[in-house]
Order: C-alpha cells, then sequence, then structure tokens
C-alpha cells in the first residue's frame, strides 16, 4: 500500500472510540468509496523485528515519519507506573469508550497469537436474562448444549455460548430459568458483546445491562 514501508506491521483499522461497527461496515464492503477516508491505520508493532519492544516501537515511527502515509499512524504508548496508575488508566480510556488496556512486558519480543508478555486488561459487567431456548452443539459439543437463547427484560434476544462446563451442557439451565452471564459492553443496538455463562440466577426478573453497572 501507497506509503507504508516492505516490512510487516502490526495495527488495526479505526475509526474513532464507539465506532467499532461503522468501522465493520466499512470494511465488509470490500469496495473502493469515500468512505475509507474516515479509516486510519493505526499501527501497534513491527513483527519481523527482533529487537526489543522499545527498540520496534523507534523502528515503527522512523518507518511512518519517512513515508508519511496519509492513511497510517503509530498508536501512543506510555510506560505503567503502578497498579493504581493501571487502574487510573483504564477508568478513563473506560470513560472515552475504550474497551480496555494492553499491557505490554518491557524488553519482550514480538510473539504471535497468545502471549504471556501481551496482557489485556477490562472490565466485565454482569446481568440477568432468562432463558427462552437452546441451541445444539456442534464437533465436540455435539450431542449437547451448544448455546442457550435468552432474553432480557426488554425483549432483546441472544445466544450465550460460553463459559459453560460439560456437565452444565450435558445439563443446561432448563426453560425460564435466570441465569446470570458476564458481557463487555452493548452494541449500538442494546446487545451485549460477548456474553458469557457465569452461574444460574435466582427466580427475579432478569435485568437490564448498564454500562453504568
Amino acid at each position: 500500500m501507497q506509503g507504508l514501508p516492505s516490512q510487516p506491521l502490526d495495527g488495526e483499522l479505526w475509526i474513532d472510540r464507539r465506532k467499532f461497527q461503522r468501522t465493520v461496515s466499512i470494511v465488509r464492503r470490500q469496495d473502493q468509496t469515500d468512505l475509507w477516508r474516515e479509516v486510519s491505520y493505526l499501527v501497534f508493532d513491527a513483527p519481523a523485528e527482533s529487537a526489543p519492544f522499545e527498540e520496534r516501537q523507534v523502528f515503527v515511527r522512523e518507518c511512518l515519519a519517512q513515508k508519511r502515509p496519509p492513511f497510517a499512524r503509530v498508536l501512543q504508548q506510555q510506560r505503567c507506573q503502578g497498579i493504581s496508575h493501571l487502574r487510573q488508566e483504564l477508568t478513563r480510556i473506560e470513560a472515552l469508550g475504550g474497551e480496555g488496556l494492553m499491557l505490554r512486558e518491557p524488553g519482550s519480543s514480538y510473539v504471535a497469537g497468545r502471549s504471556t508478555t501481551l496482557l489485556k486488561v477490562k472490565t466485565f459487567h454482569d446481568a440477568e436474562a432468562r432463558v427462552i431456548g437452546h441451541q445444539p452443539g456442534a464437533g465436540r459439543h455435539k450431542g449437547r448444549l451448544g448455546a442457550v437463547l435468552v432474553e432480557l427484560a426488554d425483549g432483546t434476544q441472544f445466544a450465550v455460548g460460553t463459559g459453560f462446563t460439560d456437565r452444565q451442557r450435558e445439563q443446561p439451565p432448563a426453560i425460564g430459568t435466570v441465569i446470570t452471564f458476564r458481557y463487555q459492553e452493548l452494541t449500538d443496538g442494546g446487545v451485549p458483546r460477548f456474553p458469557s455463562f457465569v452461574r444460574v440466577g435466582s427466580d427475579q426478573a432478569a435485568t437490564q445491562p448498564s454500562l453504568l453497572d
């Protein structure tokens, strides 16, 4: 692409906070409309460089400073000063609509996939919903529960398919049961993102999830 170095870069397409769904809708178009002018390439790292993290950051900044691609920029990062600093920054980012923080071990090498040197920190919210149906499992879960269909107090329906033990998949929560689930945030349509089963709740009415929980 125009302005990018020949070395591979690690990053993501980004518009702004609280604009995840709009970004996805533009990317899925796979065309060349002016909508792409809203999207930037936010660069995190340089996977092919064997240098420590801090030196890779210098490399990325120098590469983009030389080429000056109009659509790419380097993600600004800062050193964590401790637990108190971490909590303050997490609160600040979430208040701005961010998902959470990524913590990189100083001096670490780049590792593809899951790594103990790169950790995600974010806040989860709990809410309750009533089970209205069961979806059959596939693959390893064939012959038992794949997901439960649930409904919130406002009528919003969605599936919860993670967080269950093997025993719970064999004996899933009965239809009509209120369950507690954990989720990351709400979509623009009010649907919990990445819901995960926590436990069978009380017999009280399902509660409406809120980002202020």
